[in-house]
């Protein structure tokens, strides 16, 4: 029997996280609790939000791609090397959990939740002064690999994760950074989500309900950044954040 109030506060959690991924990132944040809320094993959580999520990053990008098709940029030239190493990365952190086992998946969540919030909350602040480049190519491209492999695997933070990455790299309009960001977490999910769609482990009904959802909040958030501040939604996506972290933690096994 199918539970309709289940699945509308799962298609309201990816109509959210659509926004958040577009304006901030975070948005397994919402799916991902939610499903484990509707009895859903933690793996088959995990790879069932990826997949919801994966189709409203790329409506994001769409609806940022002015940005992406801006010839003149500095950070074009490293576009396709960034996104080959996305799709690549993407790949090995799906592999990875599907080897995990359950019960050591389980235990991992609420470390896993509490690592990306804390990136999250805090990656932003220790940055380079304006205008000064840390890392050179090649380690932006090591790093993105890195990040790409944690998105395959978990995905949770991997926004920041990028912003921080990129402020590192040297840029600054935060136009820019957040549509490349939307466009490699697309491609780095897209991997993910075609092994998982036959691992078995994608639970069907509740995935396609917030596939939908999500596909319409990206494209309301990608809208949304140009006149809500970021700083709000991130403040809202750390206080859910820690709020799932101390769950988790004192959540009975």
């Amino acid at each position: 029997m199918i539970d309709w109030t289940m699945l509308a506060l799962l298609a309201l959690a990816a109509f959210g996280s659509g926004i958040v991924n577009a304006l901030a990132g975070g948005g397994a944040f919402l799916t991902f609790p939610t499903l484990l809320a509707a009895g859903i094993p933690a793996i088959d959580a995990n790879a069932s939000s990826t997949v919801a999520l994966c189709p409203g990053q790329f409506v994001s990008a769409f609806a940022s791609r002015e940005i992406l098709n801006d010839a003149k940029a500095p950070w074009r030239r490293d576009l396709v090397r960034l996104s080959i190493i996305s799709l690549i990365g993407g790949t090995l952190g799906a592999v990875l959990l599907l080897v995990t086992p359950s019960a050591a998946f389980s235990r991992l969540v609420p470390w896993l939740l509490l690592f990306a919030t804390v990136v999250f909350a805090f990656g932003m602040r220790f940055t380079p002064k304006d205008g000064a480049r840390w890392f050179g190519p090649l380690t932006i491209q090591a790093v993105q690999f890195v990040i790409a492999i944690y998105g395959g695997y978990f995905g949770g933070g991997i926004g920041i994760l990028m912003l921080a990455a990129l402020v590192f790299y040297g840029m600054r309009d935060i136009r820019a950074m957040n549509g490349l960001k939307v466009w490699l977490a697309a491609l780095m999910n897209t991997t993910a989500s075609v092994i998982f769609a036959f691992s078995g482990r994608v639970h069907w009904l509740e995935t396609l309900t917030m596939m939908a959802a999500a596909m319409v909040g990206g494209f309301v958030g990608a809208r949304l950044g140009r006149v809500i501040p970021p700083a709000y939604v991130r403040r809202f996506v750390i206080a859910v954040g820690c709020g799932l972290t101390v769950y988790f933690f004192i959540k009975p096994a």
